[in-house]
Order: structure tokens, then C-alpha cells, then sequence
């Protein structure tokens, strides 16, 4: 009875053009199961990140999932992951929770809800608090690859998050007696594109890439190779434990296909704001929204980091720096088809001299509360100082902490190994970092739009000149408005 009536609630909640598409859907996918003779035996996996995109896919799927059981008498497992990250608000878990409460979740035989925190599966639960390891993780990742970036936003946060990301797909693939499908919204045609693209960039980084006939298995064994040379980049080739930690899952079988429901859908999310808004009663809230994202904080500080860089390291206002990326990003949200009320929100938010004040106060509060960071700490990233032969240690000695000027040499040899104690705390107090990861960044190597990038950074450079989410711009470098050519990049 409960199947029959999220069912029916579903068909009036869906776009109109949705309700039969739903149905072909189901034929497909049928077609595609191992199992048509016993339906239960197959399982079928779909992502939720908690955005506004996933939430729509996983209430599409499940119309599909109901559409085969009203068929049928019965339907396939829906596993439904949710890979957790520290970007990710409560609020987020809120909006998860308030979908699977209105789509039947909770009570369905033939649901399984988990959530992926790194490598470890577990039942989804709302309430339950970000694990402290996985922080501690997303963390060190952040500053790690911040401090080789002078905080790029793309650099700094979505690297890392996109390998973890692929990772949770072979960890949750692989999970109890594994999968059967993964339901995903893209095209095949963006699913080819997306595989030649890592390929390129494998053989581009001398990583060779796995045979392109092993399909998705393949693809996590590129990004595996993909993943083991960025992360021996960004946290230094001794520290094997630490990479090992980031490596992609990709022991899942062979036979493993992907189906797309992207012919069957209508992802403009004006299409479908009312199963959103009025179905699953999803919320744009104030921090979990952020210019293309409704499900991560991690834009909002992206937008901070270019408003810290401009106001701290060029000496002009942090109201321009954070204009420049704002320009950026509605224009991406526009390319994304966003609805026009949802970019003029996000413009308003950032439209006056209080609202950037309040953002400014939202994303250093959320900087502290989510990663640990202080503003300190996220002025020093903005320099980064001490990568690349400490390059721009003096710089920022003498415009941060003047007092340390004196202790600039011994500030180095404590870089290249020398044990000065008294200096130790303080360093590791104004980066975040420890001791051992401050002479990696300096033995290391330093990217920036203005500047060739040795092979020492030759993954972490063809990541970020391949990248799709950046613009080139003009920017004023000094109080004097000398220009120059730099990058804004983020989500």
C-alpha cells in the first residue's frame, strides 16, 4: 500500500513529461537487469549527494523502482549512497532525510540507505556527527593542495573531493554482495567524454592509463593511477601511508555498466521545482546553497579565499576580490541552467557592502566550525609561503607577522630540516600544518597562472589548465592598480 501511494504522489509531483518517460525508463531498465526472472536478486546503485540535481535523480528512480514492483509485484534492491564530506552542512543531511522521508525510503524491504565517510560504509543516519577522522582528512587535503595554489578554490577544495568521489562509487560498488547497475544522470556521450578526458590526462601526467575495453572497473583503475601520482604531488612521495589512504577503489567486477536516465529526464531544475519544493520539500538554505552547489559549503570559503588573496596579498579590497569570483560564478550557474530567481539570489546575497559582511562573517565561521581553520591560517594559504622553496616567505613575514623577520633564516632551515623548537609551534600554529607537511610544500613545487610549473607539479598543473571550471581575468595586483593575468576557478 505504502508503494502504491508514494507511487501515485510521485506521478502528480513529477514534470508532466516525466510520468510516461518514467515508464520507458522502466521498460529500459528492466531490459537491462541481469535477473528479469527474479527482480529482488538485482541490485541497482544511484548517488545522492544531497543537491537539487541528485535529489531529482534519486525521486526519478525511484518512480522507476515503483513503476517495475506495480508491474512486476515486486522490483530490484535500490542501494542509495551518500558520499560525506567535510563541505558538507547539516543541513544538507536535513534535505537527504526530508527526501527519503517523502519517497517511502525508510520503510521499503527493497531499499538500502548508506552513507560513504573515506572508506567505510554505513547505514545512513541524519543525526549522526561528521567523524573526525574524516576532517582531519578533507583537511589536510585542503591545505595541502591550498598551499601549492595560493588558495585556488578549484585547487584547494574540488581536486581531492573529485577523487574521493570516484573512490566512494568502487567503495559503495563493492559494498556487502556488490551491485548489479549504477544509475547515473549523465549522457553516455558525457560518460565518453569524461573517460577520454582522465586518459588524456593520465598519459599527460606519465600515468599509464588501464585498457579502455574494462568500462567502469577501467576508469577507477585510471583514476587510481591518476590519484596515487597527484596525492604523492601534493603530500610528498614518503608518505605512503597517507597516499594509500586516497587511493581509488577499484576492485568491483568487470562487468559492472552504468545506465543513464539522462534521455528520460528534464534536469533543468525549473522543470521540476515543484516535486522539490512541494514533494520533497527541499530547502536552498544559506549555507548549504552556494552559487552552482545546494549541498556544500565549500564555494562560499572558495569565494573568501579570493577575497582574503585580494584584500591581504594584492592590497586592495576583499569586496573586489570576492566581486571577481561572484562575476565567475553566476555565470556558471547560468551555463548550468540554473533558475534565473536562484542566480538573482545568489547576486543579492552578495550585491552590498552588508551582505558581503555577513558572507564574510558566514564563511569564516563555517571555515572554523566544518575544518578547523582560523583566518590566520587562511591568510597564510593565500601567500603560500613555504612551497616552492619558501618563494614567498618574505612577502609574507613582512606584511602578516613583521615580528618574524628577524627569523627568517632560521624560519628557512627549519624548512630544509633543522630543528629550531622555539620556531616549530609558532609555524604550525599560522599554517594549520605540521612541521613534516611545511618542508614537503617547501621541497615541492608552487603553481600559478603566471608562471611555467616543472614536472615536479605536472598532475596538479594539467588538472588546472584542463579544467573546465575556470576564467581568466585581468586583476589589479597592488594598491596602484598595476595588472595582471590570473585565474578564478571554483563551483
Amino acid at each position: 500500500m505504502l508503494r502504491k501511494t508514494v507511487l501515485a504522489d510521485l506521478r502528480k509531483a513529477l514534470p508532466e513529461r516525466d510520468v510516461p518517460a518514467v515508464e520507458e525508463c522502466a521498460t529500459r531498465l528492466y531490459e537491462s537487469l541481469p535477473y528479469q526472472d527474479d527482480l529482488a536478486r538485482n541490485t541497482v546503485m544511484v548517488a545522492y549527494g544531497g543537491g537539487k540535481d541528485s535529489a531529482y535523480a534519486v525521486a526519478f528512480v525511484r518512480a522507476v523502482h515503483l513503476a517495475l514492483a506495480e508491474r512486476h509485484g515486486d522490483t530490484f534492491r535500490l542501494r542509495v549512497v551518500t558520499m560525506r564530506h567535510g563541505g558538507m552542512p547539516y543541513q544538507v543531511m536535513l534535505n537527504i532525510d526530508r527526501s527519503y522521508q517523502a519517497l517511502g525510503l525508510y520503510d521499503d524491504p527493497r531499499v538500502e540507505l548508506l552513507l560513504v565517510e573515506g572508506q567505510q560504509v554505513r547505514p545512513f543516519e541524519r543525526d549522526r556527527p561528521m567523524p573526525h577522522r574524516l576532517i582531519e582528512f578533507n583537511r589536510t587535503d585542503m591545505l595541502m593542495s591550498g598551499h601549492r595554489s595560493y588558495g585556488d578554490g578549484r585547487a584547494t577544495f574540488c581536486n581531492a573531493c573529485n577523487l574521493n568521489v570516484a573512490s566512494s562509487f568502487g567503495v559503495a560498488a563493492r559494498h556487502g554482495d556488490g551491485v548489479d547497475l549504477i544509475i547515473t544522470g549523465d549522457s553516455p556521450q558525457e560518460q565518453r567524454d569524461y573517460a577520454l578526458w582522465i586518459r588524456k590526462l593520465s598519459r599527460e601526467a606519465g600515468v599509464k592509463p588501464a585498457d579502455s575495453r574494462k568500462g567502469f572497473k577501467g576508469t577507477l583503475e585510471t583514476l587510481n593511477g591518476l590519484a596515487i601520482a597527484y596525492f604523492r604531488e601534493i603530500h610528498g612521495a614518503d608518505d605512503v601511508d597517507r597516499i594509500q589512504e586516497r587511493a581509488v577503489i577499484s576492485d568491483v567486477p568487470a562487468t559492472l555498466q552504468f545506465f543513464s536516465i539522462y534521455d528520460y529526464t528534464s534536469y533543468a531544475s525549473g522543470a521540476h521545482w515543484r516535486l522539490l519544493s512541494d514533494f520533497l520539500h527541499f530547502v536552498f538554505d544559506e549555507v548549504a546553497f552556494n552559487f552552482t552547489e545546494s549541498d556544500c559549503a565549500n564555494p562560499l570559503i572558495m569565494a573568501h579565499l579570493r577575497g582574503l588573496r585580494t584584500e591581504r596579498v594584492y592590497q586592495r579590497s576583499y569586496r573586489e576580490g570576492v566581486g571577481q569570483y561572484v562575476d565567475f560564478a553566476l555565470g556558471l550557474m547560468r551555463r548550468k541552467n540554473f533558475p534565473e530567481h536562484l542566480v538573482e539570489e545568489m547576486r543579492l546575497r552578495y550585491d552590498t557592502e552588508e551582505g558581503i559582511e555577513r558572507t564574510r562573517r558566514t564563511a569564516t565561521e563555517y571555515a572554523e566550525d566544518a575544518f578547523g581553520l582560523t583566518t590566520t591560517q587562511l591568510v597564510c594559504m593565500v601567500y603560500s609561503p613555504f612551497a616552492a622553496g619558501a618563494t614567498h616567505l618574505h612577502e609574507f613575514l613582512a606584511a602578516e607577522h613583521p615580528d618574524l623577520l628577524m627569523d627568517e633564516d632560521r624560519i628557512r632551515a627549519v624548512l630544509t630540516g633543522s630543528d629550531h623548537r622555539t620556531l616549530v609551534p609558532r609555524l604550525e600554529r599560522i599554517s594549520g600544518l605540521s612541521v613534516n607537511d611545511l618542508r614537503v610544500l617547501h621541497d615541492g613545487a608552487l603553481w600559478s597562472p603566471r608562471t611555467d610549473v616543472s614536472d615536479q607539479a605536472r598532475v596538479l598543473q594539467r588538472v588546472m589548465t584542463t579544467d573546465p571550471h575556470q576564467k581568466v581575468i585581468t586583476a589589479k595586483r597592488n594598491p596602484a592598480g598595476d595588472e595582471m593575468v590570473d585565474r578564478v576557478a571554483g563551483r
